[in-house]
């Protein structure tokens, strides 16, 4: 990679790229070239990291018709020539939508998703598809690609089931990912590979295009980044009403104009914050020492908030939090049918009538943990999720809360090899009270690493539709603590910088 200035490809945020080719430092085709190499070389071979299952043919050339508009004087977007991995559960024209399924490969879409559509608006180069759990659930495994490493340490899972969007953006294959999450696949993934991912209000991005959206209520896009700022700025470049998901409705005048506007070092000064102390992950093992590894590391953020300014409530205790939780039982309003319908239902054919006729095609055998049939909800569980919202919002207005804190998974990254054998241990230690109450905003952010030099992360919560309040104490968060830092093993290429 040839630049005139100084520009660093490694760890470069989004604001590094807009200005490096505002100033002729960089310009997009050599941008993405950069990152293709790091692809072949690091993702493919070397540590074999298999993070991205396929490449934009087109990426070069749109990066050229980008580089032309900035040499005439054209307008510069928000994501100008930044190049964005996708989860391949996302359409994106000009490439197939896999769900990393080996029946799905030749799957072309007819149209980009709603947010696919508002990046490109926006100047950004979708570089290619990120690997996934197999039809969106579990850990990153797929029939398509095999299993998906963490880059901090290679025998263990990058986390699910946007794990490729997770470990990718960690080992600098991209500026920036788009994930989902339905149960904890933002997040989690975002935790187990040391970076900052946030599932954000229900209604405030679309799910058009994109499977397992509208009708659901918890599967929901979500940026998945290095930073909060760069988080923040993709958010407000996808985030807005679409007829097509109707869900998108509700946030119509709740979405500020930016979500990077109030950031400020000084952000978490004055701030309530409640902590969850009590286990509330999945198959979590609280005398475990893989757990008190990641409690050491939790000790210490609760710590540095309070450094940071913020007034800590600790601990915040919600009336039958974990009971309410345990009522959870993967329904979802419509059902697997009905969102498989709406997705397909954009194209012209549908690959397979159904998920169910999908996974019973004879000799298949999904590395994922989908269920082709979900129940809808039981008033046992409707009644619930009721409760554990009132019980949270009550707990923030008693305690004059601004913001709720608590581990984003309980425990550190799984093996490999632990998820492709019985008893399949997946989404260990992960917590989903934002997907459950589908409303709240949520964004885990790095938190440091635990004696086994594998990162952490903390969520902060909110209520509904104060993404831009949760986003500012992240932000100021990470500043104060810097605890970031990319993986040994995807380091920069001989003679790059």
């Amino acid at each position: 990679m040839t630049t005139t200035g100084g520009f660093r490809l490694i760890e470069a945020t989004l604001e590094d790229i807009r200005q490096a080719q505002v100033r002729r430092e960089i310009s997009a085709r050599e941008l993405v070239q950069a990152y293709l190499d790091r692809i072949e070389k690091l993702d493919r071979a070397g540590p074999a990291i298999n993070s991205v299952i396929n490449i934009n043919p087109r990426a070069l050339e749109e990066a050229d018709r980008l580089d032309a508009s900035l040499a005439a004087g054209g307008p510069v977007g928000a994501m100008h020539g930044v190049p964005v991995l996708v989860k391949d559960q996302v359409d994106a024209l000009g490439m197939p939508t896999t769900l990393g399924s080996v029946l799905l490969k030749d799957f072309h879409p007819d149209r980009d998703a709603f947010v696919i559509e508002r990046m490109r608006a926006a100047g950004a180069i979708i570089l290619g598809k990120a690997t996934l759990g197999e039809l969106g659930g579990g850990d990153t495994h797929g029939t398509l690609f095999g299993s998906t490493k963490n880059p901090y340490a290679l025998d263990r899972t990058a986390g699910g089931s946007s794990g490729g969007s997770g470990a990718s953006i960690s080992a600098n294959f991209a500026a920036i990912a788009l994930g989902q999450e339905g149960f904890a696949s933002i997040r989690r993934p975002s935790a187990w590979n040391g970076i900052v991912g946030m599932r954000a209000s229900g209604g405030v991005v679309s799910r058009s295009g994109a499977m397992a959206g509208w009708p659901a209520l918890a599967g929901q896009l979500g940026p998945m980044g290095r930073t909060v700022k760069d988080v923040a700025t993709m958010l407000g470049v996808i985030a807005g009403y679409d007829p097509e998901d109707p869900m998108t409705a509700i946030s119509v005048g709740r979405v500020p104009g930016s979500f990077t506007s109030s950031l400020s070092l000084t952000g978490l000064k004055g701030a309530r914050i409640g902590i969850i102390r009590e286990p509330i992950g999945v198959s979590s093992e609280p005398g475990s020492d893989d757990y008190r590894k990641v409690e050491a590391v939790f000790e210490r953020a609760v710590y540095d908030l309070a450094r940071a300014g913020a007034t800590v409530v600790d601990p915040l205790l919600i009336p039958d939090l974990a009971l309410l939780l345990s009522k959870r039982r993967n329904g979802d309003r419509g059902g697997a049918q009905a969102a498989w319908d709406v997705f397909y239902g954009r194209n012209r054919k549908m690959p397979f009538p159904s998920l169910k006729a999908l996974i019973e095609t004879p000799g298949y055998q999904c590395m994922g943990s989908v269920r082709s049939e979900l129940p809808e909800p039981s008033l046992d569980e409707i009644n619930a999720r009721e409760q554990l919202n009132f019980n949270l919002m009550k707990a923030m207005a008693d305690h004059r809360l601004d913001a709720i804190v608590h581990r984003t998974v309980e425990h550190q990254p799984t093996l490999i090899a632990d998820g492709l054998t019985p008893p399949y241990k997946s989404s260990k230690g992960a917590t989903f009270i934002n997907t459950y109450l589908a409303y709240v905003p949520c964004i885990s952010v790095p938190a440091g690493y635990t004696t086994d030099d594998l990162p952490v992360g903390i969520s902060f919560l909110g209520r509904p539709c104060e993404d831009e309040t949760v986003i500012r104490y992240a932000y100021a968060y990470e500043q104060a603590t810097l605890h970031r830092r990319a993986p040994a093993s995807t380091p920069a290429l001989p003679g790059t910088a």
